[in-house]
């Protein structure tokens, strides 16, 4: 369980795969882990496109809405953001956090953070993880890299980024899909050194 008083920045982009970001906030906050949480303007779009589920634009009722998608109603600490409030407390370096995750993160988002731009609320938050030399994490959720992709993630892995690429593995076993995305999602955690997810580690051969 978690005793920290520092909140994770989660960022969720327009990428597909929202799932990886319910699955995360789901044990985050059930480890009782402070989240503040800001989704880009396309998360409305990819939400309606995946699910036909509207997501509230306001704060509040964001709130409760990523709640019910996690299935946990009253465990740790969530507080969303507007994506265009760029005057919020996570954009500025003396907002004091473990770090970010953005997942799943598109690579228009991997493109802009990769030059520097800054266009929203989300970007801000992970440019500044970036400058102030904490922990950011990225889950790139694409298929086939372009070269261009590849350039990107390379200039943010050569800064320190941790790039955890939305890959499963079936050496654990897994039944059902949230066993996949479960396992993507503790190894993105874990390069936070966050170990609330219940996966079957690799032990070796016996």
């Amino acid at each position: 369980m978690s005793n920290n008083t520092k909140p994770l920045i989660l960022g969720v982009s327009g990428a597909s795969g929202l799932i990886y970001a319910v699955r995360a906030i789901k044990f985050l906050l059930e480890a009782d882990y402070s989240i503040e949480l800001v989704a880009s303007k396309s998360t409305y779009m990819v939400w309606q496109s995946e699910q036909e589920i509207r997501m509230p634009p306001e704060p509040t009722g964001q709130e409760q809405f990523w709640r019910e998608q996690a299935g946990v109603a009253l465990s740790g600490k969530l507080r969303c953001h507007p994506w265009g409030d760029v005057g919020a407390g996570i954009a500025s370096g003396s907002f004091a956090t473990l770090g970010m995750i953005i997942i799943p993160c598109s690579m228009s988002t991997v493109a802009k953070l990769a030059v520097g731009l800054s266009s929203d609320l989300l970007e801000r938050a992970a440019d500044v993880q970036l400058k102030e030399g904490r922990k950011l994490v990225i889950v790139p959720r694409e298929t086939p890299f372009s070269l261009i992709h590849l350039r990107n993630l390379t200039s943010l892995a050569e800064v320190g980024v941790r790039i955890v690429p939305a890959i499963p593995a079936w050496y654990h076993n897994p039944q059902t899909i949230e066993d996949l995305v479960d396992f993507v999602v503790a190894r993105a955690l874990d390069q936070l050194d966050i170990d609330c997810i219940p996966i079957q580690r690799w032990q070796g051969r016996r």
